[in-house]
């Protein structure tokens, strides 16, 4: 088996010393395995990418020695198969329609209870306030509002309950090695997450397990911000006959207070530091490989 690598940015704003330590350990795993690095561009979110931010980032992923196989994937180029995998879905009565806004829900999550409102890997976690008693799976599936997944009817359609993934980074507790997951886990700390977002087509859950296993990714390397979020994957990859990837979560580049980079840390950004004379050689020190 052939083993498979990729990065996939957003092409939203610049990389910086974050994306790079992401892409590089990722290249630098599959070089040593012999295998493949391949590229992905996450652009669902129409309204926030910008052609100039995907050429930046092929001119800095080139600048930093990173070469990756094949034809770049692009997000907004599969609409027809979010569609279908939406559509499985819904005709199995696993989705609901919800038009509830951030500010419905933090209302609702806000009500009289003891301690403060949970939150998931999705953020706050929904509190059903549209979940139906009877599923709807008429289709075809509306496309106007946000689709839901009805966790619990979901977990309930597994012919297994077993859920689980390997680990050969760290999550942000150290967890390594074969990760359990629980119903009971999911049902408390996910909720009914969003899986098809109004005006995008699809949701960053659904369309990563679809792009990783068309593109036969066999070692996910991210963020460990991200190490929650996988629970849904795995989930999402059963419900769809998916083959799960091992993952490889690593630790995140932070600044010397101690928050994570994003892009809105231009100061860090690739092109900055490259414009001031720094060789890939340094950008590889700083953020320790």
């Amino acid at each position: 088996m052939t083993f498979l690598t990729r990065f996939a940015p957003s092409p939203t704003g610049p990389l910086h010393l974050g994306h790079a330590y992401s892409a590089l350990l990722a290249h630098d795993m599959s070089r040593a395995r012999n295998g493949r690095f391949l590229l992905r561009i996450e652009d669902i979110d129409q309204s926030r990418a910008r052609p100039e931010w995907e050429t930046a980032i092929h001119d800095d992923l080139r600048w930093l020695g990173i070469t990756w196989s094949g034809t770049v994937l692009r997000q907004s180029e599969r609409a027809p198969t979010y569609a279908a995998a939406l559509a499985k879905l819904w005709s199995r009565g696993l989705l609901y329609p919800c038009t509830c806004t951030r500010r419905d829900i933090e209302t609702a999550a806000a009500a009289p209870q003891e301690g403060a409102p949970p939150h998931g890997p999705d953020g706050l976690i929904y509190p059903g306030t549209c979940r139906p008693t009877r599923p709807v799976t008429t289709l075809p599936y509306p496309t106007d509002t946000a689709l839901r997944l009805d966790l619990r009817r979901a977990l309930a359609s597994l012919h297994s309950p077993a859920l689980g993934f390997h680990e050969t980074g760290s999550g942000p507790a150290g967890d390594t090695g074969g990760i359990n997951i629980t119903q009971a886990s999911l049902l408390d700390t996910v909720g009914d997450v969003v899986l098809l977002r109004r005006n995008m087509g699809t949701s960053y859950h659904l369309s990563v397990v679809l792009d990783d296993a068309a593109q036969g990714i066999t070692l996910v390397v991210r963020g460990q911000d991200l190490f929650e979020a996988t629970r849904i994957h795995v989930l999402l990859q059963r419900l769809l006959d998916l083959p799960t990837p091992i993952y490889h979560h690593h630790r995140l580049i932070r600044d010397e207070n101690g928050k994570r980079l994003a892009k809105r840390d231009d100061a860090r950004a690739i092109a900055k530091y490259r414009a001031q004379g720094a060789t890939p050689a340094d950008i590889r020190a700083m953020v320790g490989l």
